[in-house]
């Protein structure tokens, strides 16, 4: 008995109690048990759809990653080769790398400053708030695809309405989706636009903030700069942040609109047999979502080389918000 105790080891009973603590019963570990069924039955529909939805595709990305597949004939271990295409020798990669960070970082900043700027505003109105308030959220509702087409007519640099009031009073005119310079300003004014998702979301962060905060302030001689930064900013910073960090992750995966803008100025419409090259004009509106699709099933129909840059979208998403939550957690913490 000595030898095949010594053998197999302590018991966990034994462990337990040369640790210091009691044995647990029989009936407690029963108990135990049937919590953990019940917590992982209630618990089944995520589980299920976290390894349906995000960890199989996930798995799948990252072996598709090494492997040369066009979706049709079996796929092949090719090791690092399509890292090393998609890093060092395709053409777009690194602009469209480029074009989307420049995105995140002006669209996002100036979302967050107008979506502030504006409920402050809404909220400081006494008269006709509810309209203005329908007002600046109705675009927000609008279809992307039918925002961006009507965005590149009114923009059009020849018969756009825009340009032809901005000549009538004696300012440049502007190529917008058709001036590589102005392509991305011009996408940035079509997210301002539709501003109303922000805009809502901080309205009502504004309201929660407490009115006794704001008297205490003013008793003290406060002016509206200060009240703004030691009231109205401490209140609303889990908010901002919210917005920051949903805002890069949205941006990041920016597609219909870059692509639907650089068609419609083109005039070039894909479609069956058309084997349209994004980035109108001259890559400027390229973004890493729109060569996903393009190497994926659009011009090479290389899925491998596509996984390769789902990959690195998908680790800049994760930098990006893990930098942005201990950034919070930092000003929380200040708080």
């Amino acid at each position: 008995m000595s030898s095949t105790t010594a053998e197999t080891g302590p018991s966990p009973t034994q462990r337990r109690a040369r640790a210091g603590r009691p044995p647990v019963a029989p009936a407690l570990k029963r108990k135990r048990r049937r919590e953990l069924r019940v917590a992982l039955a209630f618990l089944s529909p995520w589980l299920i759809g976290f390894a349906i939805f995000f960890a199989y595709p996930l798995i799948s990305t990252v072996y598709f990653s090494f492997m040369h597949y066009d979706g049709y004939n079996p796929p092949n271990f090719v090791g690092l080769k399509n890292w090393n295409y998609v890093l060092t020798q395709n053409p777009y990669f690194w602009q469209a790398m480029r074009n989307t960070l420049w995105l995140v970082v002006v669209m996002v900043t100036l979302r967050v400053i107008f979506g502030l700027g504006i409920g402050m505003l809404i909220t400081k109105i006494k008269t006709g708030a509810g309209f203005f308030r329908t007002a600046f959220y109705l675009p927000y509702l609008a279809p992307p695809v039918a925002a961006t087409i009507g965005f590149a007519f009114l923009l059009n640099p020849g018969t756009g309405p825009v340009n032809h009031v901005l000549g009538e009073l004696g300012l440049p005119q502007p190529g917008w989706f058709n001036d590589p310079n102005w392509s991305k300003p011009s996408l940035v004014l079509l997210a301002l636009w539709g501003i109303g998702d922000l805009m809502v979301i901080f309205m009502a962060a504004l309201l929660d903030v407490p009115t006794e905060q704001y008297e205490a302030a003013s008793l003290d001689g406060a002016s509206p700069f200060q009240r703004f930064r030691f009231v109205t900013l401490p209140n609303i910073m889990p908010i901002i942040m919210f917005a920051v960090v949903t805002g890069v992750i949205q941006t990041l995966q920016f597609y219909t609109q870059a692509i639907v803008a650089g068609q419609v100025a083109s005039g070039v419409i894909s479609g069956a047999g058309t084997n349209y090259v994004p980035g109108y004009p001259s890559g400027s509106t390229w973004t890493v979502p729109q060569l996903v699709y393009n190497l994926g099933f659009q011009s090479n129909d290389d899925i491998g080389s596509a996984c390769v840059v789902s990959l690195v979208l998908f680790v800049l998403a994760m930098a990006f918000t893990s930098l942005l939550m201990r950034r919070r957690s930092g000003l929380m913490g200040d708080d």
